[in-house]
C-alpha cells in the first residue's frame, strides 16, 4: 500500500485552487481552476495536497452529506523562516487566525484558514537543544 495524496473535498473549487496557488505559492500540477480535481505541490519534496469538488464527489458516491463544521482538515507546511512566510503571504491576502509563536521548545508555528475553512498550519522547525542542556 502506498500513500500518494491527500485530499481536500471543497465547495468552491476555484477559490480554494486560487488561495493554494496564488496565496500559498504551491504548484499546481495542471492547470485546472474551475476543478473538479487538482494536485498542488510545494517547490520542494514529493508532498502534494489535492483538491477534488464536493459536488462531484457526492454524485460519485451519492453519501457526502451538508458541508462539515468545525475543522475537518490541517494542512501541515513547513518553512524555513516563519516570519518570512507569515509576511509574505499576509502581503498576498492571507488571513492568519494565529500570528506565529513557540509551540514548544523545537517548533514555532503561525495558522491561517483557507476559504473554505480547513485549517492551515506553518511550521519552523528550531535547533534542537544538545542532552546536556546548552545552546542551540
Amino acid at each position: 500500500m502506498e500513500l500518494t495524496q491527500i485530499r481536500l473535498l471543497v465547495s468552491d473549487f476555484p477559490a480554494v485552487y486560487r488561495f493554494y496557488r496564488d496565496v500559498l505559492g504551491l504548484k499546481p500540477q495542471f492547470e485546472a481552476e474551475s476543478g473538479p480535481y487538482a494536485k498542488l505541490s510545494p517547490d520542494t519534496g514529493h508532498a502534494a495536497i489535492a483538491l477534488q469538488d464536493r459536488a462531484q464527489l457526492a454524485g460519485v458516491l451519492e453519501r457526502l452529506g451538508a458541508e462539515p463544521e468545525g475543522y475537518r482538515a490541517l494542512v501541515v507546511l513547513r518553512v524555513d523562516d516563519l516570519d518570512a512566510a507569515h509576511a509574505e503571504l499576509t502581503s498576498r491576502g492571507a488571513d492568519f487566525v494565529r500570528e506565529p509563536a513557540p509551540m514548544g521548545d523545537r517548533i514555532r508555528v503561525a495558522y491561517l484558514e483557507d476559504p473554505e475553512g480547513n485549517l492551515i498550519e506553518l511550521q519552523e522547525w528550531l535547533a534542537l537543544r544538545d542532552s546536556n542542556g546548552g545552546g542551540h
